[in-house]
């Protein structure tokens, strides 16, 4: 992975408090606006919760300026959000 460990931890802190039973399961039930176009269901639940966290903020221009890329930001979502 290429983000480093200080930067998931950030990106951690960020995420998991989003990341509720509740929510899962609305997005389980395809709860979420346009659900009906989403071909990988995991994957847009991650980036909206990343969206979310960082609404407001420049984590994702100042992670973006460090040289990452959304596949680097893809897999160290991977690794801070299981599954559905």
């Amino acid at each position: 992975m290429k983000v480093t460990r200080p930067h998931l931890s950030i990106i951690r802190a960020a995420v998991s408090p989003l990341d509720t039973d509740e929510r899962r399961a609305a997005y389980r039930a395809g709860e979420f606006p346009r659900a009906d176009a989403v071909q990988d269901l995991d994957k847009r639940y991650r980036w909206d919760l990343f969206l979310h966290a960082t609404r407001g903020t420049s984590l994702i221009s100042d992670l973006y300026a460090k040289g990452y890329n959304d596949a680097h930001l893809d897999t160290a979502l991977k690794a801070v959000v299981p599954a559905l």
